[in-house]
């Protein structure tokens, strides 16, 4: 059982986040660290703060350390059979003739991860594409000690569990006889080195969080959805690794008239029943301007106009879509006296006043045109 509550050390609660411990440590290793203060019992204090924070950011020490066992205990895990510490590598090694040959140590330097965010555009900015500013927070090379992890004036020191190998070895006796096993060594997690003075800015990581700006170019006719690849532009990896990529993914807004359909753009326009039968020319606001759009005599509800070109540009290849204009034929629900004179009179000039004949599957008759004008 080990005798010094990390938690208490660090100062903070049992369930703590890795993030939450990290600030902790930072905090005080800027108080203790023997750079700054060189008294051998604040020395001391600063190796069991760091020996704290080497056990609860590793999740397999931790979940050690909460079950009651010592991470930094000299041979921890080495008892007989397969307990904690063993991967399934080393079982299958045991039991059917691993030689546990070694794979030599890890390198602390690791690509990066890519980074995913999301930018709100307008329509008309997808359609012809745009220059966007934005701000991202992501992990960039520590300038403190550029990646090393260590406190200036140090350096790595080669693990004396593993003498550098990365992996420690272990003969066993089972029913199978004597087996040996290899696994990652506990002390420097496979590395090969520990570090002895972590870098106060970064905690050893090589790397710290920070706001960045850049500038992204949107191309004309993206759509929602779409990605925008930024190579190199994520996170920086551990120990100053290569940086991964930043993905920009597109939330175009809704437009209060136009609505896309692939490359096409469609809109609403609602039509007095008189403009409808005799014709007329609708000024239509497209996303080029203003556009002028010639409605026929005799125009049915439903009916669509289409606007060659006047849609989105194509993405891949040229040419554009087009702008369908769907019409909405209103019938006059209040009429005035003389209004209602009129329309009697033109009733009857074209025998209207009352329907004619049976619903017809295929007629032409207000039925037929309101089922049609639903499909």
């Amino acid at each position: 059982m080990p005798t010094t509550d990390y938690y208490e050390v660090l100062g903070v609660t049992r369930d703590a986040s890795t993030d939450e411990i990290k600030r902790a440590y930072r905090r005080l290793a800027r108080q203790l660290h023997p750079d700054v203060n060189p008294d051998p019992a604040t020395q001391e204090r600063f190796k069991e703060v760091t020996n704290a924070y080497e056990v609860l950011t590793d999740p397999g020490k931790r979940e050690l350390y909460d079950l009651g066992g010592d991470p930094l205990a000299s041979g921890n895990g080495a008892g007989g059979g397969f307990g904690a510490g063993f991967s399934f590598t080393d079982i299958m090694d045991a039991f059917f003739g691993g030689t546990g040959a070694s794979r030599g140590p890890r390198s602390r330097v690791r690509r990066g991860q890519d980074a995913l965010v999301r930018l709100e555009v307008e329509l008309a900015e997808a359609a012809f594409g745009a220059t966007h500013d934005l701000q991202v927070d992501t992990a960039v090379v520590c300038s403190a000690c550029h990646g090393a992890g260590t406190s200036p004036g140090t350096e790595m020191v080669t693990c004396a569990t593993c003498s550098g190998r990365g992996e420690v070895s272990q003969v066993q006796r089972s029913f199978l006889g004597q087996v040996m096993t290899t696994r990652p060594c506990p002390q420097c997690h496979g590395f090969g080195v520990v570090n002895p003075r972590p870098c106060v800015e970064c905690a050893g990581d090589g790397r710290v969080r920070t706001r960045r700006d850049l500038t992204i170019k949107i191309p004309a006719g993206v759509d929602a959805g779409t990605r925008i690849q930024l190579a190199g532009q994520g996170e920086v990896g551990p120990g100053g690794g290569l940086p991964g990529d930043l993905y920009v993914e597109l939330v175009v807004r809704p437009h209060p008239i136009f609505t896309r359909s692939g490359d096409d753009l469609h809109c609403t326009v609602a039509l007095p029943m008189t403009a409808a039968a005799l014709g007329t020319k609708i000024e239509l606001e497209t996303l080029d301007g203003t556009e002028a759009v010639e409605v026929r005599p005799g125009a049915q509800h439903g009916q669509t106009l289409t606007v060659p070109a006047r849609g989105i540009p194509k993405l891949r290849g040229t040419g554009r879509g087009d702008l369908v204009v769907h019409l909405e034929v209103q019938t006059p629900t209040r009429l005035d006296d003389r209004q209602e004179e009129l329309l009697r009179e033109l009733a009857g000039l074209r025998n209207e006043e009352r329907a004619h004949g049976p619903v017809s599957a295929q007629g032409s008759n207000l039925f037929s045109r309101l089922r049609d004008a639903f499909k």
